[in-house]
Parts: C-alpha cells; sequence; structure tokens
C-alpha cells in the first residue's frame, strides 16, 4: 500500500533537489538515530509481555531520558500489519550513544529482576534490529500521540539519494502542514544504518487511530493522487510493508 505518490521526474531536477539538501546540511536540526528492536512474541501471552515491560523497563528508560541518556523512547504494540508483535526504540543523538545507551540500559535492567527478564524472553523470544537516520521529520524530537503507521520500505540502494531529495523536499512542506494543522503529532523519514532489509521507514502518529487513519488518508491523496512525483518514488523504494502501532508507552 502506497504511503506517499505519480509522474516522472527527470535526473536534472532530482540532482538539483539532492544538492539543494547537501548545500542546507549546515542549517539542520541536530542528528537524531533511533535504535530500534521489532520483537516476535507468542500471541497468547504478549500482553504479559507489556505488564513485564511497564514494570521492569519502562522506569530505566524513563530514567535514561531524564538524565540524558537518550533523547526519548517508546514501546509499540502490533495493531495490524506483519509478524513483529512488538517494538522497543530509543534515540539519541548518535550511533554510539545509542550503543553506550544499550549497555548501560541493559545492565540496569538486569540488576534489577533477572526472573522477570526471562520471563519477557520466553514470550518474545526472537527479534529483528535496526539502526535509522532521521533523514527528515520530526520525529525523536517531539511527543507522539497514540498510534503510529510505518512504511518499511526495501529501496533501490543506487537511487535512495533520489528517493530522500523528493521526500525531503517534495513531500516534508505537506507533512509539516499537518503537524501544524494538529493532524499529525509526529513524521519521520528514517535512513538504514545498521539491520534487514528495510533501507528506509516512514512513519506518522496522531492521538489515535481513527484520526491517523484519516490523515493517511489526506496524505496519500495530497501526495499521490494530486502530484506528478510518484511513480519516480515508487520505482525507487517500491517494495515495503505497512505496520499500524499503537504507541503504548513514550517518552517524552
Amino acid at each position: 500500500m502506497k504511503m506517499f505518490i505519480n509522474g516522472t521526474l527527470s535526473l536534472q531536477f532530482c540532482l538539483m533537489l539532492m544538492f539543494t539538501g547537501i548545500a542546507e546540511a549546515a542549517d539542520q536540526d541536530p542528528e537524531r538515530y533511533i535504535y530500534a528492536t521489532y520483537h516476535y512474541c507468542d500471541l497468547t501471552r504478549q500482553e504479559r509481555a507489556d505488564q513485564i515491560f511497564e514494570q521492569l523497563d519502562k522506569p530505566v528508560y524513563d530514567a535514561a531520558v531524564a538524565d540524558g541518556t537518550i533523547n526519548s523512547w517508546g514501546w509499540l504494540v502490533h495493531h495490524t500489519g506483519g509478524k513483529w508483535r512488538r517494538a522497543l526504540y530509543y534515540v539519541a543523538p548518535g550511533v554510539q550513544n545509542l550503543l553506550d545507551a544499550q549497555k548501560k540500559i541493559g545492565d540496569q535492567i538486569d540488576a534489577r529482576d533477572q526472573k522477570l527478564g526471562d520471563e519477557f524472553s520466553g514470550i518474545c523470544n526472537a527479534h529483528d534490529d535496526y539502526i535509522w537516520k532521521v533523514a527528515a521529520g520530526n520525529i525523536g524530537s517531539v511527543a507522539r500521540g497514540g498510534a503510529s503507521f510505518s512504511v518499511y520500505h526495501v529501496c533501490d540502494s543506487t537511487r535512495e539519494d533520489q528517493a530522500d531529495a523528493i521526500m525531503s523536499k517534495v513531500f516534508a512542506p505537506t507533512l509539516d502542514r499537518m503537524v501544524t494543522d494538529g493532524k499529525i503529532r509526529s513524521w519521520g523519514w528514517n535512513e538504514h544504518i545498521v539491520g534487514g532489509e528495510y533501507r528506509r521507514l516512514a512513519t506518522i502518529s496522531a492521538n489515535d487511530v481513527k484520526s491517523l487513519m484519516t490523515a493517511r488518508g489526506e496524505l496519500i491523496e495530497a501526495m499521490y493522487d494530486k502530484n506528478p512525483l510518484g511513480d519516480t518514488f515508487s520505482e525507487i523504494c517500491g517494495p515495503h510493508a505497512d505496520y499500524l502501532w499503537e504507541i503504548k508507552f513514550s517518552n517524552p
């Protein structure tokens, strides 16, 4: 299912967009990186995993935000989509910051209650790890809503910069306007750094599932049906997986 566009984009225009982005790099916000762990869980016991996470992990992640170890974090619950049932993410200004936080937080959680940790691992016993770089959007710098829609893209690695340019220069104004209008709370276009086959992640959040899906419908109309650049974007980042998540816990 498309999240964002139809038409063709000339190579000359793509290059113009990319070089414009490079020229403006110095004016961008501080860098943000996301460590995301996507869990495969026992469907009959996944709610118990949420209870354990709230009791065991959540206080440690909240403390990590308070002391500046990480910028933000969230725990996502599967609503609709593929095989991932839960997702944990946290945000920091660099890859090494993420890895340092992983060790610090992991050690603290292990010291709290190893038995609960083992129970959680028995419920969610496999996972996929990704590190993303926020290439565009306000994700990681603002409070999210209660629901998010994520599109995990498989892209042509030789043309990813063109997709990034289209997103940041053509689509971003529409997304920013929807944030200003209160139709969505946050959005992000995230670049693969480490992980599996997905090369880009597009995500939006809103107050609840109903308002999220209404906003997504408006985005599809504005960015695909009324925009001439969708075909090129879809050629670059065609195959994808859609997930609708409930944001069960987050800070901020």
